[in-house]
C-alpha cells in the first residue's frame, strides 16, 4: 500500500499532528510505503517521521500571510488567495495529474485542501485532518464580496470532498464539515533528560529552565536586553544568536525538540497546536504571547486552561524580559492530570479500518 500525505508548512504543528498518525500506520502496516510532500523542513519531517519515506519539498496551500508568527497579513492574504483560485479548475485538474502519476492508495492531507480537491478528480480515496481548517479562517479574514465567498464555498466543497475528515482535539468549531470525525489528542511524547540538560547547560541547584518556542515562524525576541533572572536559565532556538551565560540554543543540546520540552520546567510560546498538546501532555506549564484574532486560539486556550497549567503574557513584557513574577505565579498553580494522546492511535484505526 502506498500512503500519500500532504502536509501544511503553515507553523509547525501541522507536522507534530501528522507524524504520530504516520508512524502509527507504519508500525501496524510493516510494508506501508509513504511519499510526504511538503514545505516543511526535511531535518524536521525526519525527527519526527519514523524510518523511510520519499520526500517532495512542495507546498499545496499557504495559509495566512504572516507579518511574524503571531500577527496576519490581512491584504496580502487575500490577494495571494484571489491569485491561487483565479484559475481554480486548471490548478486542480494540474494537481490530479501529478498525484495520479504517484499512484498512492490513500491520501492523508494535512490540511490542504488543493490535494483533497485534486485526489477527487483523480480518483483516490482521501480523508483530511487537523484541528483547524483554511476555510474558516479564510472566511474569519477576508469573506467580504462576491468573489471571496466564490473562493471560500471551492474550499469548503474540496474539503468536503473527503470520505472523512478527522478533527483533532483541541479543535477550533467546523459546521459546515459534513464528514467530520471527532479524535483525541495527538502528542509525540518526550522523554524526560533532566540531568542531561542540566549538565549540558551547566546548572546550579535548584535552576529553573524555560524553554522559548515561538513555533515555525520567525518571531524574535529581543532576549539581550532581558534582566537577569535568578534562578531561570533560558532554552533560545540557535538562529537568535543570543549570547548569554543564561542562555542556551536547544539545538546544542543532541535532544529531540519533544525530550527538551518535556524536561523543561516551563515554556514560553504563541497559541498553537503542537506546543500546546506536547506541553500539555507532558505537564509542562505555558505562558503564551496572544495572538488575539486569531480565530484558533480560544479554542486552544481554553483547552489547555482545563488540561494543564498556562497564563498569557503581554507582548510588551517580552520587550525587557519583565517575566518574573509571572513566572512564579505560573508555578505556583496546581496541576490537573495531564490529557491522554490519543488521537494517533484513533486516526490510525480509522484509516485501517475505512482505507486499507
Amino acid at each position: 500500500m502506498h500512503l500519500l500525505v500532504d502536509i501544511s508548512a503553515h507553523g509547525y504543528g501541522h507536522v507534530a499532528q501528522t507524524a504520530p498518525v504516520i508512524n502509527e500506520l507504519k508500525r501496524q502496516l510493516p510494508g506501508l510505503r509513504v511519499t510526504v510532500r511538503s514545505a516543511a523542513p526535511l531535518s524536521l519531517l525526519q525527527q519526527r517521521i519514523n524510518g523511510e519515506f520519499q520526500h517532495h519539498p512542495l507546498a499545496f496551500d499557504f495559509g495566512m500571510r504572516m507579518a511574524n508568527a503571531v500577527d496576519v497579513q490581512v491584504r496580502e492574504s487575500a490577494e495571494a488567495y484571489r491569485l491561487f483560485h483565479a484559475d481554480w479548475k486548471y490548478k486542480v485538474g494540474l494537481e490530479a495529474e501529478a498525484m495520479a502519476r504517484l499512484k498512492p492508495d490513500v491520501l492523508l492531507a494535512n490540511v490542504p485542501y488543493l490535494s483533497l480537491a485534486a485526489a477527487q478528480q483523480a480518483g483516490v480515496r482521501a480523508a483530511g485532518m487537523c484541528c483547524l481548517n483554511w476555510a474558516d479562517i479564510y472566511r474569519h479574514y477576508c469573506v467580504q464580496d462576491e468573489p471571496s465567498r466564490i473562493i471560500h464555498a471551492q474550499m469548503l466543497e474540496a474539503y468536503n470532498s473527503a470520505e472523512c475528515f478527522l478533527q483533532v482535539q483541541p479543535t477550533m468549531p467546523m459546521p459546515d464539515f459534513t464528514r467530520a470525525r471527532g479524535i483525541g489528542p495527538i502528542s509525540q511524547l518526550g522523554r524526560p533528560q533532566r540531568a542531561r540538560m542540566a549538565e549540558k547547560c551547566s546548572l546550579h541547584d535548584g535552576e529553573k529552565i524555560v524553554l522559548v518556542a515561538m513555533g515555525g515562524m520567525e518571531f524574535r525576541l529581543p532576549m539581550e536586553r532581558w534582566s537577569h533572572l535568578p534562578g531561570v536559565h533560558w532554552l533560545a532556538p540557535q538562529a537568535w544568536g543570543i549570547q548569554r551565560d543564561d542562555v542556551t540554543a536547544f539545538e546544542t543540546l543532541g535532544l529531540s525538540f519533544s525530550d527538551v520540552l518535556a524536561s523543561s520546567d516551563a515554556v514560553l510560546t504563541k497559541p498553537g497546536y503542537g506546543t500546546f498538546a506536547e506541553a500539555a501532555c507532558a505537564g509542562v506549564p505555558v505562558i503564551y504571547v496572544t495572538r488575539r484574532d486569531w480565530p484558533e486560539e480560544a479554542y486552544l486556550v481554553r483547552w489547555l486552561s482545563h488540561n494543564g497549567v498556562c497564563l498569557e503574557v503581554e507582548r510588551g513584557a517580552l520587550l525587557d524580559g519583565d517575566l518574573s513574577v509571572l513566572l512564579q505565579n505560573l508555578w505556583a498553580q496546581p496541576k490537573p492530570p495531564g490529557p491522554q494522546a490519543t488521537g494517533a492511535s484513533e486516526a490510525a484505526r480509522i484509516l485501517l479500518e475505512n482505507y486499507f
